[in-house]
């Protein structure tokens, strides 16, 4: 049973390669009397015959690697490329520090652990870039007595 034509013509109206036509075993009969393009159409909506789908790439794998980057992991010395400078720009690295130290005294304002000229004090102190990190500051303001007595802190 050769249904060479049946093949070219069905690849042709689908829009691909020879090989991706399969024909339903049990119509088999049906497919090779059908010599026209209509009457294959009339069998491609019938699913008598079908389109086999493309193999692709299989995503699996890198969004496993996605997974785990979103987790912090993979971020070791092998997989590193570029400057530290260049993984985190110097003025984002910046920014970062002043934000975190600025809302800590804003904070410490609110809840009235600090006074306003401290605040001040200290608000010209983070923008001259003093203080190292947070730790930095809380220990600045521990040693210079800068909480208020009657204070949380």
């Amino acid at each position: 049973m050769k249904l060479k034509t049946q093949k070219r013509l069905a690849s042709s109206l689908l829009k691909c390669s020879k090989k991706r036509i399969v024909f339903d075993t049990e119509r088999l009969d049906e497919i090779k009397e059908s010599i026209t393009k209509k009457d294959i159409v009339g069998l491609i909506k019938d699913k008598a015959i079908k389109k086999k789908q493309t193999k692709g790439i299989s995503r699996v794998r890198a969004n496993k690697i996605k997974t785990q980057k979103a987790k912090g992991r993979r971020k070791g010395p092998g997989s590193r490329k570029g400057k530290q400078g260049a993984r985190l720009p110097k003025k984002q690295k910046w920014m970062n520090k002043v934000r975190l130290q600025r809302n800590l005294i804003k904070k410490l304002r609110e809840d009235k652990v600090i006074v306003t000229e401290s605040y001040k004090l200290l608000y010209s102190k983070i923008s001259g870039g003093f203080f190292r990190s947070k730790k930095h500051l809380k220990l600045y303001i521990k040693e210079n007595n800068l909480i208020k007595e009657n204070g949380k802190k």
